[in-house]
């Protein structure tokens, strides 16, 4: 065993370039990826990194990672075992419980998580994946998670661009038909096709949508009302329009997804907010049981990116890889593992495999 001896936020914003006017997936226009990163060290030198969902709420989130988990996780004894880092995610949702159960307070807490997951597989001289039982595969199937174009033309030319680039699927964020029907016209029926509404449509709305929906063979159809997890209202508009839900990229902890899963075809945890790989590996569990499968929400591109591919490599109930389709002006490591013609190889190294460029992170430190 090794203490830890250093726990450092590390807050960055990193522009990007995506096609898009930059509105309507975020409450303000959206230019810049915010991260909200974590760097834990013990005393045989070993060095664990994570990654909280951070877009929009960095600074927030930042604030609970010094001021509510830093405290709790300085001076811990780091045992390399699943029980052990089991206990201390329990540990940490309990100590902090009066803050908020979800949200900002388990974001924080998933950064922890991917870091001591991180540190303790590398303690382990093991890739995540083989520290979760072994890797079932070497390359993933990926798909392309475009933002919302909104205009027809915009959203022809970047499905256009993820078919040429390989993608066998590609995932919209758009809301009107129009601009679906355009992105099918486009991508034919050989590729897939679902669209993420973000809760943009009321359940009237709905109903009147996904005949077309189905018409147009989508794949499923993502958060289509609010609230994202009444689970029940999406069961019974999959059942009444054969159109598959998925659902739970916002949902913390395993106790929602439990309320979850039983009704929809795709669960789609976050390991950045759902309470990291403790609580994500749950899920994983919770949807054999259930017979589901699990679509694994990605749109990241930090220690949480590599987190999710060495999961996914570990359990063969998890399908796609979710590569967001935009540009940061830089990655944070040159060895990210991108996709090429729509599939990922994992990185073999230990731990995540996730080693990051400290001249990216100088530059783009907040």
């Amino acid at each position: 065993m090794a203490k830890i001896t250093s726990f450092d936020v590390v807050p960055l914003r990193i522009p990007f370039q995506d096609g898009s006017a930059g509105v309507g997936l975020m409450p303000t226009k959206w230019t810049h990826l915010d991260f909200a990163l974590v760097r834990l060290q013990s005393e045989d030198g070993s060095v664990g990194w994570g990654d909280a969902f951070a877009y929009n709420c960095r600074t927030a989130v930042c604030a609970a990672l010094e001021d509510m988990v830093k405290p709790l996780i300085l001076g811990l004894d780091v045992e390399p075992t699943s029980t052990w880092l089991t206990a201390v995610n329990e540990e940490l949702q309990k100590r902090l419980h009066l803050h908020g159960r979800y949200g900002i307070t388990t974001f924080a807490i998933s950064a922890v998580d991917i870091a001591l997951w991180d540190l303790a597989a590398k303690q382990a001289g093991q890739s995540l994946a083989t520290f979760l039982g072994g890797a079932k595969r070497a390359e993933l199937p990926a798909y392309a998670s475009l933002v919302r174009y909104s205009e027809p033309d915009l959203v022809a030319r970047f499905c256009e661009q993820a078919a040429h680039e390989g993608y066998k699927t590609v995932k919209l964020h758009e809301i009107t038909v129009p601009a679906i029907q355009k992105a099918r016209e486009t991508l034919g029926q050989d590729i897939a096709l679902m669209t993420d509404v973000n809760c943009n449509w009321s359940v009237a709305e709905a109903r009147d949508i996904l005949p077309e929906m189905k018409n147009l063979g989508l794949y499923w159809v993502e958060e289509p009302v609010f609230p994202p997890d009444d689970a029940e209202t999406l069961a019974k508009l999959e059942a009444d329009f054969g159109v598959a839900m998925a659902s739970g990229e916002n949902a913390c902890t395993a106790v929602e997804f439990a309320r979850v899963v039983p009704w929809i075809t795709f669960p789609q945890p976050s390991v950045t907010k759902v309470g990291g790989v403790t609580e994500f590996i749950k899920v994983c569990d919770l949807a054999v049981t259930h017979r589901k499968t699990v679509m694994p929400h990605a749109p990241y591109f930090g220690p949480g990116y590599w987190a999710t591919i060495q999961i996914m490599a570990a359990r063969p109930e998890c399908r796609l890889f979710e590569r967001f389709f935009v540009w940061p002006e830089l990655h944070l490591s040159q060895d990210i593992p991108l996709p090429v013609d729509g599939a990922i190889s994992v990185p073999d190294g230990v731990g995540l495999g996730f080693e990051p460029d400290e001249d990216v992170i100088a530059r783009f430190r907040v």
